[in-house]
């Protein structure tokens, strides 16, 4: 069965239904792919999608086709990683022809390392009167997951927050299905999206003064939106903490466009690997915790903000 028997019209159906899909590519990908824009800009070209991999902060570029692949989108791609700064090229057709997987593998070898190029076949079947089935089929991928810069090693440091974080996905992927992620990065945080990662995702890092956080983040892209969103919520302050068990820290960032709603606990990177295990399982439970809480009271105060306009608080609140 064609894509085009199933998506008449490859940008006006099949692109905007892969836009509000990407959790399908992410999990292909070992990615936390969260939606930038659609049709963006490249030159005389436009690029299909641009995401982001919200587990290194990456940008993603998909270029989609139907059929077979063909020279012209080859050097599409390689055109939008140029003009769009791309770390990551996604090309998902039909069929990818063998000259192209061995040009994707040539890319992939001898290219920057930071630049990563991955193929994929989607196809679609449908059985009967069934309804269709799609699935997308890995065809290329880079032989490291994330590269470091040439000749750089991860400092001792960095190398303990990798292991850490390498863990901790692995449970959140394996254990509960929470993040497509697989690969841990040498930084002091991770992020995560959420059920709609365009006005809030989850994350947990080692802070500052000794403290890990996991904390649900709030922003729209609108400062005003999200403070009002915020204020919806700490109006609610109490049911969310009986709901959560525990008290939470709400911050509105005064200097940031965003907001966080966080809860904290003692730890750092250099604590035993005991107490780091124990870090693990603190942090698993609370964004667990938060998954189960958020969604729908996030959702149901966005939707009255863009009913109501942003809402000015007629009080100073109190935050913790």
């Amino acid at each position: 069965m064609a894509l085009k028997d199933l998506w008449p019209g490859e940008a006006t159906h099949f692109t905007p239904w892969l836009a509000e899909n990407l959790d399908i590519l992410g999990e292909k990908l070992g990615m936390e792919l969260t939606l930038d824009s659609t049709e963006v800009s490249a030159g005389n070209f436009s690029a299909d999608i641009v995401a982001r991999d919200l587990s290194t902060n990456r940008v993603v570029v998909i270029e989609n086709q139907y059929g077979r692949t063909d020279h012209c989108h080859l050097g599409q791609i390689i055109t939008y990683s140029s003009v769009l700064g791309a770390n990551a090229v996604v090309w998902v057709a039909e069929s990818i022809r063998q000259e192209h997987k061995t040009a994707i593998d040539f890319l992939n070898q001898h290219l920057k390392e930071g630049l990563q190029f991955y193929a994929l076949e989607v196809s679609v079947v449908r059985i009967d009167d069934s309804r269709p089935a799609y699935t997308f089929n890995l065809a290329c991928a880079p032989a490291e997951v994330i590269a470091l810069p040439r000749n750089e090693e991860p400092s001792e440091i960095k190398q303990k927050y990798r292991t850490y974080f390498q863990g901790l996905i692995d449970d959140l992927r394996t254990q509960h299905q929470f993040t497509n992620a697989r690969a841990g990065q040498p930084q002091n945080w991770y992020t995560f999206s959420s059920e709609n990662s365009r006005v809030f995702l989850y994350s947990t890092s080692f802070a500052q003064q000794g403290r890990v956080r996991a904390e649900v983040y709030i922003d729209c892209a609108d400062k005003a939106k999200n403070e009002a969103l915020f204020e919806l919520l700490f109006a609610s302050r109490a049911e969310i903490e009986a709901a959560m068990g525990y008290e939470l820290s709400w911050e509105r960032l005064e200097a940031r466009r965003a907001c966080r709603i966080a809860v904290y606990r003692d730890g750092d990177i250099d604590a035993p690997s005991e107490t780091l295990e124990e870090i693990k399982r603190w942090a698993i439970m609370a964004l667990l915790k938060f998954k189960a809480v958020f969604p729908e009271r996030i959702m149901q105060a966005y939707r009255q903000v863009n009913r109501t306009g942003s809402l000015v608080s007629s009080q100073q609140t109190e935050h913790v």
